[in-house]
């Protein structure tokens, strides 16, 4: 009866004063809509672990608009290895040591087996193609496409010949300093290409190099955990004006066209008999692997993206860094003159990460620039308990793989470049891939070709720096909003150590 009494009330005011109602509703509605969310906010944190207080509505998301991980990290300091944020009302759980990262991601490898789906990369860029492997949620689809691409994903040995021709050619014999990052871009593009259609982009002038390369880092983008704010916020989702969602719309039709493209024109070498042996031809000719064209397409995208956004940029990193440290250059050179011999500078496919040095330099390069700083997140699908807290099922977990690597539980001296420390710790842990059951796929085969990238460019070249560039990880970062932790441009010359005997290899 009260209410009743109220609500007439109220309806005999403002058919008084529809003004005046108008102005106070304008008032009172945005202050009750904040109240009830921040109860949905407290209801939805993980009850007994703390973490950084946030703000109304979108929690923590300020806080970590620019070098998320390094803020996460910071964090840790007060709050723990293990604590939680808010990006809007959801709550997410943050690992930040090796010693934590053991515990629940290794212990919990099965209970951590999924991904959360974010609105702006699984809703609308991913719509129609699909998500990678890497960012697919659990299931049994999940797991037949990783059994689909795992036979490619293992192979022994990679070609990078074609990188130091290009290197050679575009650096002019060492008189032009040059911008590696297209050739590095074609070496992985062309890898991902050969790997899953049986093709190879020939150079870095074909349109389809532009095409993709320039889709597949805007697409990047929008899988980051912080720059999407859309994906926490729901009321930004209603925006019918939002550039974010339009262009993620555009990336999208453009990466269906040229995914049909490879498709089609491999369909057509099928269908002459002209094909090589490749993962998409390999899984159609295999009757019992029973993947469907979704499947398909999303082994095509783990190819893609693996490479472009990994590979790529830690190759870019670590080629601009060792420019600047000869120390480093005069150790890998000798240790490879030790393991080979000199002269020459094509070092065997089939060596396996042999040459003790160059695999003890591609980890560290792999420690101390961590392209990937946050794993790709996890959702828990049962519950967790970790030191007598209960984290539910459903939960999301960040694990904070640059905190990882830098842990001063692990290292004495974590922020020092030093490849000698594989030798002094060498079964100490590293997180660059993630862990447990959905660390990357691609990690074997990464290893390989990042260690054959380096033993050929420095057994071919003696790298000099070009530009003034800060190669630290964090201060030499282009862009501290994206996913990948991408270095500035720069240039650097790439001059032959033996010029008669790299000139007779690029002629041949």
């Amino acid at each position: 009866m009260a209410i009743a009494a109220l609500l007439s009330t109220l309806q005999a005011r403002a058919l008084e004063s529809p003004l005046q109602t108008l102005g106070v509703a304008a008032v009172v509605v945005p202050i009750l809509y904040v109240i009830l969310n921040e109860f949905i906010r407290y209801s939805a944190r993980v009850k007994g672990l703390g973490g950084p207080a946030g703000l109304p509505l979108i929690g923590n998301l300020s806080q970590i608009r620019v070098n998320a991980a390094e803020q996460y990290r910071a964090w840790s300091k007060k709050h723990g290895a293990v604590y939680q944020i808010m990006l809007g009302n959801i709550p997410v759980v943050v690992v930040n040591s090796a010693a934590s990262a053991k515990v629940l991601f290794g212990q919990n490898a099965q209970a951590l087996s999924s991904r959360p789906e974010f609105y702006t990369f699984h809703k609308i860029v991913s719509n129609t193609a699909g998500t990678t492997i890497g960012t697919s949620p659990y299931s049994d689809s999940l797991k037949r496409r990783r059994k689909g691409a795992a036979s490619a994903l293992n192979r022994p040995s990679v070609e990078s010949y074609s990188f130091v021709e290009e290197l050679y050619r575009y650096g002019k014999a060492g008189t032009t300093p040059v911008d590696p990052m297209p050739m590095i871009q074609r070496l992985s593009l062309s890898l991902a290409l050969t790997l899953n259609w049986g093709v190879r982009i020939a150079s870095q002038e074909e349109a389809l190099f532009d095409e993709i390369t320039h889709v597949e880092e805007e697409i990047s983008r929008f899988r980051s955990t912080t720059g999407n704010m859309q994906d926490y916020i729901p009321l930004l989702r209603l925006n019918p004006f939002s550039s974010n969602s339009k262009k993620a719309a555009e990336m999208r039709l453009r990466r269906d066209k040229y995914l049909g493209d490879l498709n089609r024109g491999l369909d057509e070498r099928m269908e002459k008999g002209t094909h090589v042996p490749c993962i998409q031809a390999n899984v159609i000719l295999d009757k019992e692997a029973k993947l469907n064209a979704e499947e398909l397409t999303s082994i095509s995208l783990t190819m893609l993206s693996g490479g472009l956004d990994t590979v790529t940029t830690l190759v870019a990193w670590s080629i601009g860094l060792i420019s600047s440290r000869p120390d480093v250059q005069d150790k890998a050179a000798k240790a490879i003159e030790e393991f080979y011999g000199a002269g020459q500078p094509m070092c065997d496919a089939d060596d396996d990460q042999k040459c003790a040095y160059v695999a003890a330099l591609v980890r560290e390069c792999l420690r101390y620039f961590c392209v990937l700083r946050l794993a790709l997140p996890r959702t828990s699908i049962r519950d967790i308990t970790y030191e007598g807290i209960v984290i539910p099922k459903g939960t999301v977990f960040f694990l904070n793989a640059w905190a990882c690597n830098m842990d001063p539980d692990v290292w004495t001296d974590p922020e020092e470049f030093r490849p000698e420390r594989w030798f002094e710790q060498p079964d100490a842990p590293i997180f660059t891939y993630g862990m447990g059951y959905r660390m990357c796929a691609g990690s074997l085969l990464a290893n390989r070709e990042l260690y054959l990238v380096f033993m050929r460019t420095l057994n071919s070249f003696r790298i000099e720096p070009h530009d003034e560039t800060d190669w630290h990880p964090v201060r030499g970062n282009s862009d501290p909003t994206s996913l990948v932790a991408i270095p500035q441009k720069y240039k650097v010359r790439f001059v032959p150590k033996d010029a008669k005997a790299l000139g007779e290899i690029v002629k041949a």
